[in-house]
């Protein structure tokens, strides 16, 4: 038996990086994946790979789960169509950068709007679902949430990250008695197909790569390994906490 035979995974993000690579893990696993993103063309790229390997991507694009009203839509219809929710995997996120005294007001407010905001909608209408037979919410953070970064104009992602920590330590004391889980993973910096320009320029690798103890680039399958080990039963006792994925970063 493969670790989630019925069981239907909501999965924001998936239309590229690191959602794509958990669509398709998870599927493998026997999982009912739902997914969604603000790209149509990334889902529908995603849902072609997974129909390749006789699988099929659920869900539908775009979707801006910055607005209530879509999250709460794309929540409701997936329990209605599979009957469940079982993990709910906050992936899915979006960030504008700048020091603090050169930000505009609007590119803080988009950070949070796309980085914390959808994650309370999302988790919000799964409630109820979740509740029935006990779930899991796992909320994609980062190292920015714990650390400050030389690579400067990061102060709205990490006040959006650590708040996503934080939140998420929150839903596991409100959770526990119905049976929910709910853990945050923190990756370092992971190579995806958007962040690829920047691991091959000499220069930005370095300083993103400063003080990585393995001297690399994440991989999205390390950190999607993690989030599956989260949300199988093998983890039943893991609840309220950070996972950091950073390569031994915050060690130093």
């Amino acid at each position: 038996m493969r670790r989630f035979d019925g069981r239907v995974v909501l999965l924001t993000g998936s239309g590229g990086g690191q959602g794509r690579v958990a669509a398709l893990r998870f599927a493998r696993e026997g999982a009912t994946v739902v997914g969604c993103d603000i790209n149509a063309a990334g889902h529908a790229e995603t849902a072609a790979l997974l129909a390749a390997e006789g699988q099929t991507l659920h869900g539908n694009a775009p979707v801006d789960l910055g607005d209530p009203e879509q999250a709460r839509r794309w929540v409701e219809e997936a329990a209605e169509r599979h009957g469940r929710i079982d993990v709910l995997y906050n992936n899915a996120s979006a960030a504008r950068f700048g020091l603090v005294g050169e930000m505009s007001v609007d590119d803080w407010r988009y950070t949070m709007r796309n980085e914390i905001d959808l994650i309370f909608y999302t988790t919000k209408y799964a409630w109820p679902h979740l509740s029935v037979r006990g779930g899991v919410v796992l909320n994609v953070s980062s190292v920015a949430a714990w650390a400050g970064s030389k690579a400067a104009g990061i102060s709205a992602h990490a006040a959006a990250k650590g708040a996503v920590v934080s939140f998420t330590r929150q839903v596991a004391v409100e959770g526990a008695k119905l049976g929910i889980r709910a853990v945050s993973i923190s990756p370092g910096f992971v190579a995806t197909p958007g962040t690829e320009a920047f691991v091959r320029n000499p220069a930005t690798r370095a300083v993103i790569l400063d003080g990585v103890l393995m001297d690399r680039p994440g991989e999205s399958d390390e950190v999607v390994g993690t989030a599956m080990f989260l949300a199988s039963d093998e983890a039943s006792f893991i609840t309220g906490t950070d996972i950091v994925v950073d390569g031994g970063l915050l060690a130093l």
